[in-house]
């Protein structure tokens, strides 16, 4: 039953990692004007991008110096996330193979 939901928590981790990576790169080409914001397919799946990433990207942004322009929220927010799934595989280890070294260390 452990490592079933460590595999759930990692997979939903990883996914929001690449929705991350996607918003980013979803931004930067509508605002090099690769894609255009008109058509409709492109404005749904820059709206949920948006809104599944943005929660976790303001608070972020609001406690960030300006750096004129350069956003790195993103890169910040895949740090935490790798941070936190690091922390989850060393609990991960520690309960289901009992391997305490492992979380101290």
């Amino acid at each position: 039953m452990v490592t079933i939901i460590y595999e759930i928590l990692n997979e939903v981790l990883n996914l929001y990692k690449w929705a991350v990576i996607l918003s980013a790169l979803f931004s930067m080409l509508v605002s090099f004007g690769v894609l255009d914001t008109r058509n409709r397919v492109v404005w749904t799946v820059g709206d949920f991008l948006f809104r599944i990433t943005e929660p976790a990207l303001r608070p972020i942004r609001n406690r960030m110096p300006n750096l004129g322009g350069i956003d790195i929220s993103p890169i910040v927010l895949i740090f935490a996330i790798w941070i936190v799934q690091e922390v989850l595989r060393r609990v991960y280890f520690a309960v289901a193979y009992g391997q305490i070294q492992g979380l101290i260390l």
